[in-house]
């Protein structure tokens, strides 16, 4: 039986993995690395964080970003956005050098029992562990519009689900949403043929500023000191204190996890899209039907106003959505188990510990519970340290052989406690 299973092989995955390895707990890995990365974002986007915030996590931080591009003659600068492919090819690297080695595999369920829990993989294989990190990354929580839903995917798809927008040359697509994902994929779209337009449900599009510079004034780092999140206290918070957001009021968290950070387009997309791309603010889809040659759009505007428009092919770049019941992986009998926020997401304690023993949680499913830095890579160091950390506790409580106890129910029953 193992430690630890580590299921998913993205920045957290890979990073959690190393952790564990590093602390000497007998561990397997499952996942496709860098899957997200490699698969489901367009040939040429960029990477909006910053080089110096977009590091997996080693305990020795030997396996930083900066030492890749150093390797590899890139350059890995402030202010100059890193492509997708070189930071998928990052995490490669990062994972043949930083753990063991992963196996590529899916895990298609995870079940509990007596010592622990049970993952299958795609192809039947049963690996037993008294400890599980759930590090699945975006794909489970994709968002589509309901006015979208049970379209075809030749009419309707996810911005996720294209690592290639050749299939869109010379068409009409409309893109739905105003963040970053919208408005590049609308920029690359354009850039390649494609009679594109960008509908927004906010009234105005939201550019993020120019960072200001690295080196400055020691008065302006005291006034909006930099941090992975962006410049600015209130971010510098969020990225650096996800230990202290944990205990802030449910409420505030709930309220900051939705609001902060908001849609909004790198500064070095904003010249591709105005001008080139028509953008229609402060509209949504009301409903959509196929139509000879696509689908029918039915807007609404906040005042009332209605407008229809014609398309060939909608991208959603409406995100993720966190949901617990979106856990398809977990068995059923187990997924019930788990304590729940008012916003549907699994309830964590203090080391990413689920309501249920054993059971640790990673990623963007836990941003209601740490803060906005767990939706990017620059939450993946403070998770893989604090996360392994508790696995090494729970291990310690939990003799080997012996029985990981089951917690008695959900929020929407009896609570069961969160372990930390």
């Amino acid at each position: 039986m193992y430690d630890l299973v580590v299921v998913g092989a993205g920045p957290y995955g890979l990073s959690i993995a190393s952790h564990a390895a590093t602390a000497g707990l007998n561990l397997r890995v499952f996942g496709r690395p860098m899957a997200s990365w490699r698969d489901h974002m367009p040939r040429g986007m960029l990477l909006k964080s910053e080089p110096w915030a977009s590091n997996l996590s080693d305990p020795h931080g030997r396996w930083r970003l900066d030492a890749y591009c150093t390797e590899h003659g890139l350059t890995a600068r402030h202010a100059e956005p890193i492509s997708v492919e070189d930071f998928a090819a990052y995490g490669l690297w990062f994972a043949r050098h930083a753990l063991p080695e992963v196996d590529e595999r899916q895990v298609a369920r995870v079940t509990s029992g007596p010592g622990g829990f049970t993952a299958v993989t795609e192809d039947g294989e049963t690996v037993h562990a008294r400890t599980v990190a759930l590090a699945v990354g975006v794909m489970p929580f994709v968002e589509i519009p309901q006015a979208l839903r049970g379209l075809h995917h030749s009419l309707v798809s996810h911005s996720s689900d294209h690592s290639d927008l050749d299939q869109f040359r010379g068409r009409d697509v409309t893109v739905i949403g105003g963040g970053q994902a919208a408005l590049e994929t609308a920029a690359l779209l354009a850039e390649q043929g494609t009679r594109v337009r960008v509908l927004a449900r906010a009234d105005r599009l939201v550019w993020n500023d120019v960072p200001p510079p690295w080196e400055r004034p020691w008065w302006q780092s005291v006034r909006s000191p930099h941090s992975g999140l962006g410049p600015g206290w209130r971010n510098w918070f969020y990225s650096e204190r996800p230990n202290l957001f944990r205990r802030l009021p449910e409420q505030t968290r709930a309220r900051i996890a939705t609001t902060a950070l908001g849609p909004a387009g790198a500064w070095w997309v904003r010249n591709r899209v105005e001008g080139s791309v028509d953008v229609l603010t402060g509209h949504e889809v009301a409903a959509a039907h196929a139509v000879s040659g696509g689908l029918r759009l039915e807007t609404v505007s906040r005042g009332g106003g209605t407008r229809t428009l014609e398309t060939e092919h909608v991208v959603a770049a409406t995100g993720f959505r966190p949901l617990c019941d979106r856990l398809g992986m977990l068995s059923a009998d187990l997924r019930v188990t788990l304590a729940t926020l008012p916003d549907g997401s699994p309830e964590v304690g203090r080391e990413f510990e689920s309501s249920h023993p054993g059971l640790f949680l990673a990623g963007l499913v836990t941003a209601s519970g740490f803060g906005p830095a767990m939706r990017f890579v620059q939450g993946a160091p403070f998770t893989a340290a604090t996360l392994v950390r508790g696995v090494r506790r729970r291990l310690r409580t939990t003799p080997t052989g012996g029985t990981i106890p089951v917690p008695g129910g959900s929020r929407s029953g009896s609570p069961s406690p969160v372990h930390g």
